[in-house]
């Protein structure tokens, strides 16, 4: 492994498995890195910009990084071979930050217009403005929405007040961390250049060609963001900018001969 993995990928995989490791060092002494190097909602009191870039280098659990990593060796040695260092360098980054704008949009956008809705709320607490909120927010209060309405009358209206702000504050204060966006990014380039190599994965038993794959992960991403699953903690619009910018820039660096990376 040693002889094959090149620079890049090494020092990616250095960087990655190295944080980690002293992540869950450090939090057993009371220190959180996830708090200072995790991407956090614009309007979080935590946010600052530099982790657009951290965030990259950081995960959320030993499947996570494993599942990243596996990917960055994959994908990763034969891009930096077709590219070079100094590009495949430069994609992974662009990526990675298009992954994190993207979906610090969406993340800044889903928490304002909550925002809104418990603002009217607050300003006048009826059960109509509480239906409104909960029509769009069926999972708030624990989802114990039903039972409130059933029961209005006799509601603590300041509890409830109270517990949306708790709420509100979560939603803003959740980082975003790992490296997913740039390898959704690495996975796009390698169906980009090199569309009917077939691919086999482990939960599925056929071989499918690299470009079929992309396109069927880009769809199932973008449903399962619109979606937005209770419990789903993906960044799955992280993982469609990671691809989208991905593509811009493919197309950019290939717009004469984008099926012939040596004419590069």
């Amino acid at each position: 492994m040693r002889n094959r993995v090149t620079p890049v990928v090494k020092y990616l995989l250095i960087i990655n498995i190295g944080m980690y490791i002293l992540t869950w060092l450090l939090q057993r002494t009371g220190i959180d890195l996830y708090r200072i190097f995790g991407l956090f909602n614009v309007k979080s009191e935590y946010f600052h910009p530099y982790q657009f870039i951290t965030h990259m280098f950081m995960h959320g659990g030993l499947l996570h990084i494993f599942f990243n990593m596996y990917a960055l060796y994959l994908f990763g040695i034969i891009l930096e071979r077709v590219w070079g260092s100094q590009r495949f360098l430069l994609f992974f980054i662009i990526t990675g930050l298009g992954a994190a704008a993207l979906q610090s949009l969406v993340n800044w956008w889903m928490v304002h217009n909550l925002a809104d809705q418990i603002q009217q709320f607050m300003v006048n607490p009826t059960l109509e403005n509480f239906k409104i909120l909960a029509l769009k927010y069926p999972n708030l209060l624990n989802g114990n929405v039903k039972a409130i309405m059933q029961n209005w009358n006799s509601v603590d209206i300041n509890q409830i007040r109270s517990q949306l702000n708790v709420i509100l504050q979560s939603q803003m204060n959740i980082p975003t961390v790992g490296a997913s966006g740039a390898i959704f990014g690495l996975l796009m380039a390698f169906g980009f250049i090199f569309p009917d190599v077939p691919l086999m994965f482990i939960f599925i038993p056929i071989p499918i060609k690299a470009k079929w794959f992309v396109i069927g992960y880009g769809i199932l991403e973008l449903f399962s963001g619109l979606l937005n699953i209770t419990g789903d903690n993906i960044a799955h619009f992280a993982h469609l900018g990671g691809m989208l910018f991905g593509y811009i820039i493919l197309k950019i660096w290939y717009k004469k001969n984008w099926r012939h990376p040596q004419n590069y």
